[in-house]
């Protein structure tokens, strides 16, 4: 996979030296600064601690089966275009050498709901999506089953890790951070129709992997 994060720090020399401190005990296999810079820190073939706890589909030691990329960002501006221009080329490559397909790009708020909330609601995920480099829901199913129970069960099936009734909000906020950052309020069958929709076209466990 590959897992996108912001820094959420003042400056791109500071992250690299946080993320460069041992003591730190924190690091990203990539950092790419508001100006499109590229430092690479860890060897894609290396297990970077850029994920912490969480899972994504089957996925539980997401660290040993990631590639991360940080974004030098506070969470609370846009990402300038040189920057993304230098993700875009560089998730060209990464995925071409690994064969990632665009549904195992997702956000670190993805697979650590609870915790994170990273790379945020600025983030531009649709523009990806356009540049086949994530994915999108398309057209909501319009037929889509509504309530809570039904959205945590498409959550899982796109990837998202089991939740019960106390999940809901978390994981209703990590899929609107990433599909629907402008809805606010309870769940709503927009949200439920486009889950659906993503569970129906990119199920998280074809294969069901093992980690």
């Amino acid at each position: 996979m590959i897992v996108l994060h912001y820094t959420a720090m003042q400056s791109a020399r500071a992250a690299l030296e946080r993320l460069c401190d041992p003591g730190a005990e924190v690091s990203a296999h990539y950092l790419i600064s508001e100006r499109g810079e590229i430092w690479q820190m860890v060897g894609e073939d290396q297990r970077a601690w850029h994920a912490g706890a969480g899972q994504w589909g089957a996925v539980s030691d997401v660290n040993s089966r990631s590639i991360g990329i940080e974004l030098a960002n506070t969470g609370a501006h846009p990402f300038p275009e040189p920057q993304m221009q230098a993700l875009e080329g560089l998730m060209h490559a990464i995925m071409a050498r690994w064969s990632i397909p665009p549904e195992r790009v997702i956000a670190h708020s993805d697979m650590a709901p609870l915790r994170k909330f990273d790379p945020g609601a600025r983030f531009d995920w649709r523009r990806l999506a356009r540049g086949g480099l994530s994915v999108w829901p398309g057209q909501a199913l319009p037929e889509a089953e509504t309530g809570a129970g039904a959205f945590l069960a498409a959550a899982e099936r796109f990837g998202y890790a089991p939740g019960g009734a106390d999940n809901l909000e978390p994981i209703l906020s990590a899929f609107r951070l990433r599909f629907r950052p402008n809805a606010i309020g309870p769940l709503a069958a927009d949200d439920c129709g486009a889950i659906e929709a993503l569970a129906a076209r990119f199920p998280v466990d074809r294969a069901r992997p093992t980690a």
